[in-house]
């Protein structure tokens, strides 16, 4: 079934020791949507025309450019140049003719418009995002349907700051009046609890740079900023262990 495509990745998520299941769900995609981007699918004409169009955000070209594929990323950063070049050749070609004041000061070339929904695109984005939103509505679904599900999210390390708002605010979209109290209440306890984890491990880690606790063990706090960072920015950084 196709439900369970999207139940399997959430479940292995949540009964993982991480910070965040849906920051290493959203990681595993990234990883996928990599590989593709510089796998065999490259070479199809359906999606250069995709990467020509959207193009990708600063963080995953340099995502792009440290994998080993550089002969592909260099095709599709040529052809995707091209549409890039044509299109501006025909707007500031327009732009050019344009006589009229008021046109002039309203930007009626399109151009700015066109390199705001440029710099807004991102083909690894966008390829990453849809599927996170069926994540985010399967964990809805498996609160409501899946008796066993309600005490691993309760039993979860929590979310991070960014996916905690996502799931309280999307609540009410998917789970009725008596289920939607107790989805926040649960959200709300995992995620405060976690917090509070998390600030006391930061505490004991800026503790350690004291000459006061040279000798005192790290605890917990050897990896806590790393986990901060995660928590706090949704951001993974190299020492971050998913």
């Amino acid at each position: 079934m196709k439900e369970q495509l999207y139940t399997i990745p959430v479940t292995d998520a949540f009964e993982s020791d991480c910070e965040c299941p849906l920051c290493k769900m959203k990681q595993e995609l990234e990883r996928n949507a990599i590989e593709y981007t510089l796998g065999p699918s490259y070479m199809e004409d359906d999606n250069r025309a995709m990467t020509d169009e959207m193009g990708f955000c600063t963080e995953h070209i340099q995502k792009l450019y440290q994998e080993k594929n550089r002969l592909g990323l260099a095709l599709i950063l040529s052809t995707h140049m091209a549409k890039v070049t044509k299109d501006l050749h025909s707007l500031t070609g327009s732009a050019g003719n344009e006589t009229s004041f008021f046109k002039r000061k309203t930007d009626s070339s399109g151009i700015g418009s066109y390199i705001q929904k440029l710099e807004h695109n991102c083909f690894i984005c966008n390829r990453m995002n849809q599927t996170v939103d069926r994540y985010i509505d399967t964990i809805f679904h498996l609160y409501k349907k899946d008796n066993h599900f309600p005490e691993k999210l309760r039993n979860s390390k929590g979310f991070c700051t960014y996916h905690f708002a996502v799931l309280f605010d999307r609540a009410p979209q998917f789970l009725s009046k008596d289920t939607l109290t107790q989805f926040r209440a649960d959200l709300q306890t995992v995620y405060f609890a976690n917090m509070e984890r998390m600030q006391e491990d930061i505490e004991w880690f800026i503790n350690k740079f004291d000459y006061r606790y040279q000798n005192e063990p790290w605890k917990n706090a050897k990896d806590a900023l790393p986990r901060s960072i995660l928590k706090t920015h949704s951001a993974i950084t190299p020492d971050t262990e998913l």
